[in-house]
């Protein structure tokens, strides 16, 4: 019994040292700066660090996946929904913003790169797969469910 008791203390100190290792890891990971705390914190309860940080976005891209992980449950009150969109923004900037090009762009690119909800994004495929590809913003328009001013504002992103 103490035998038993000895080993399950020592497994469990073990799986403690190693998640503590690899949450520092992580945490060695994120630049300083305000906001560090709150975003190591809240996007690692969900998902792994890395994971948060390796999308570049824009400010606008950083804002729909953060209210995209609100909308999932994510406990923030606004001083950190805040805190956490200013420094991802800062610190995880898009990088030169390509073109996606909609007729092969897959759902996460259509959602990360043009900031449009997995519903639209669905849709976007849906359509292009019903209908064949699209040749104009015009085209892109006619989807269901899409929001056409959204379109027409990320008419500078998007290629045929």
């Amino acid at each position: 019994m103490v035998r038993s008791m000895l080993f399950i203390f020592r497994s469990n100190v073990k799986a403690l040292s190693v998640c503590a290792f690899l949450a520092g890891g992580a945490w060695a990971q994120l630049p300083d700066g305000p906001g560090k705390t709150e975003t190591g914190r809240i996007c690692s309860k969900c998902h792994e660090l890395t994971t948060s940080i390796s999308r570049r976005q824009d400010r606008a891209g950083w804002e729909v996946t953060v209210n995209k992980m609100v909308a999932l449950g994510a406990e923030l009150t606004d001083k950190e929904t805040a805190a956490v969109l200013d420094y991802l923004a800062a610190h995880f900037p898009a990088e030169e913003l390509s073109r996606i090009n909609v007729n092969q762009a897959s759902a996460l690119d259509l959602e990360s790169g043009l900031s449009f909800r997995r519903s639209e994004a669905a849709a976007i495929i849906e359509y292009r797969t019903k209908n064949g590809p699209f040749h104009s913003i015009d085209d892109l328009k006619k989807v269901p469910g899409i929001d056409a001013a959204k379109v027409e504002a990320k008419k500078n992103r998007v290629s045929f």
